[in-house]
């Protein structure tokens, strides 16, 4: 008798990350197996009815769909790589944060051992996995992300951006990096006004968070620009320098360091 029901998943690192990611597939009734190399950040998941493989070979034998979540690329590699006799003809979808080079190159390394490969970029935090608040890119093995479309859609808004494995992580990276500038810029924001005792959740509630509402609605304006290839206004340009010569000389002289700052201007001075 054929089996219809949901498709048995690996997920091979217990993180919180890794932990919200397995959870989602039992609470969606697939039968998951997790292995960590902590065995007892499994014991949550076990109690759900997770089953804890005590190897990684045995965790990778046992489902056709082995997910992976950990530090970096190469703990994948070193993980997996014992594991190798077992990959072949299972599908290996790899969450971790990586270069777009280094997913290139598993996405070759799993095709010579055998498996198909996607690789994604998670953008969200554990408590949002399985939520539409969740938004995991992917790319890699066009057939392998359909095949197993149904069961990476618990985990929440998929979004496949091409058959070049590298898609993924290259999107991931930008938007993390568009995010840390926010976060530094927020950081200078608040270390500029607290050098005269303004505390930062006023600052940030009342003023802060409202102004960057408003500058992302600018984001499409400035992406056309780019698109187009539109000139920048010398008036616009100049506005600009002075703004941040202004921004670093009031930091230096409330003794705050401009080094997020300093570069934006190299930047402005230079176009």
């Amino acid at each position: 008798m054929v089996n219809t029901g949901p498709t048995p998943v690996t997920v091979i690192g217990l993180g919180a990350m890794g932990q919200a990611l397995a959870t989602a597939f039992l609470d969606a009734g697939h039968p998951t197996t997790v292995w960590n190399r902590t065995a007892a950040k499994a014991d949550p998941l076990v109690a759900k009815g997770a089953v804890r493989a005590e190897t990684v070979a045995e965790a990778v034998a046992a489902a056709p769909l082995i997910v992976v979540c950990v530090l970096d690329y190469a703990a994948v590699h070193a993980l997996l790589g014992p594991a190798a006799d077992e990959l072949p003809g299972r599908v290996l979808v790899n969450l971790t944060n990586g270069t777009a080079q280094e997913a290139r190159a598993s996405a070759q390394w799993a095709a010579e051992l055998g498996a198909e490969y996607v690789d994604g970029g998670i953008m969200a935090i554990p408590p949002t996995i399985g939520t539409p608040d969740s938004v995991i890119l992917y790319s890699g093995s066009q057939q392998a992300f359909d095949t197993h479309s149904k069961a990476l859609d618990l985990l929440g808004t998929s979004k496949f951006l091409g058959t070049d494995a590298a898609l993924a992580s290259l999107h991931d990276l930008a938007l993390l990096g568009a995010m840390y500038g926010m976060f530094a810029g927020a950081y200078n924001a608040i270390a500029m006004v607290g050098t005269e005792k303004v505390a930062a959740t006023e600052f940030t509630d009342e003023l802060l968070v409202p102004w960057l509402n408003s500058m992302v609605a600018v984001l499409p304006m400035l992406a056309e620009e780019v698109d187009s290839g539109a000139e920048v206004s010398e008036g616009r340009r100049l506005v600009e320098r002075v703004a941040l010569t202004n921004i670093i000389d009031t930091a230096k002289a409330q003794g705050v360091a401009a080094n997020f700052v300093n570069p934006l201007q190299a930047i402005k001075d230079n176009t």
